[in-house]
């Protein structure tokens, strides 16, 4: 049941980004920077814009690159705190930790992985996960291939009739963003992966729900997610410069 109180969220911020270096050689992962402002700037401005009031940062890697980026969080208009981990202690490990930082409340916590840029409504995902009664949500969004699809005109028949690139399939997978219920908390493990003890025990309850959204997500793994990012963020801001420009024409 989704309780009252304010919102807070818990970032898991830790990640070394081996397959961003050079840009991961003197900063965690979530803070390489896209359009000059790191991955956790434009996450950090979702949550607070979401009605998100504190935030805790689950931190290792270079942390210390984070708390001197971010401070108390005064600049972005929510409270931002820390948990760092002395040893790596796994994602589920590390929403744990940081929760232990969280203020008291019955509020359900949101969770993310620092990693991702997505701007969908966080309102209607807890809308959905009240409604569903489940005690964690997560969003879930288009499985798109890296890979380029040849269609062929039958099962049978070898002739190619035209190319897909980067088709949608027919499957949803794990955007990174979950809403937890307070009894989660003690259901996460103290080491290791949610996805693979809390998040399959709470689907076997069947208290595990899946928040489908068609809205920008792209998890930065690699430079051409980087260069994806950047050229959606590019093209939101040129439409908002046109958009203002035609209003001011009037």
């Amino acid at each position: 049941m989704m309780g009252s109180g304010e919102l807070q969220a818990v970032i898991l911020a830790g990640g070394k980004g081996e397959r961003l270096r050079p840009f991961t050689d003197d900063r965690p992962k979530p803070m390489v920077p896209i359009l000059e402002k790191p991955i956790l700037e434009y996450q950090v401005r979702w949550l607070a814009a979401q009605g998100v009031k504190r935030v805790v940062m689950s931190c290792g890697y270079r942390h210390e690159v984070i708390q001197d980026y971010f401070g108390g969080g005064e600049r972005f208009g929510v409270d931002i705190r820390y948990a760092v981990e002395d040893e790596p202690l796994g994602r589920g490990g590390g929403i744990k930790l940081a929760w232990n930082e969280l203020a008291h409340s019955d509020a359900p916590v949101i969770a993310t992985n620092g990693d991702i840029m997505t701007s969908f409504d966080l309102g209607a995902m807890l809308e959905t996960h009240r409604r569903g009664n489940a005690l964690a949500s997560m969003l879930i969004v288009p499985f798109v291939s890296q890979y380029g699809i040849v269609d062929l005109a039958s099962e049978d028949d070898g002739r190619v009739t035209g190319f897909r690139s980067e088709p949608v399939l027919p499957y949803w997978v794990n955007g990174g963003v979950y809403v937890l219920d307070q009894a989660v908390h003690a259901m996460l493990p103290d080491r290791g992966d949610h996805e693979e003890s809390t998040f399959p025990q709470l689907a076997q309850q069947g208290k595990l729900l899946g928040f489908k959204s068609h809205t920008f997500w792209r998890a930065v793994d690699t430079i051409k997610d980087l260069t994806v990012v950047k050229e959606y963020l590019s093209k939101q801001l040129l439409n908002a410069f046109l958009n203002g420009a035609a209003v001011g024409s009037r």
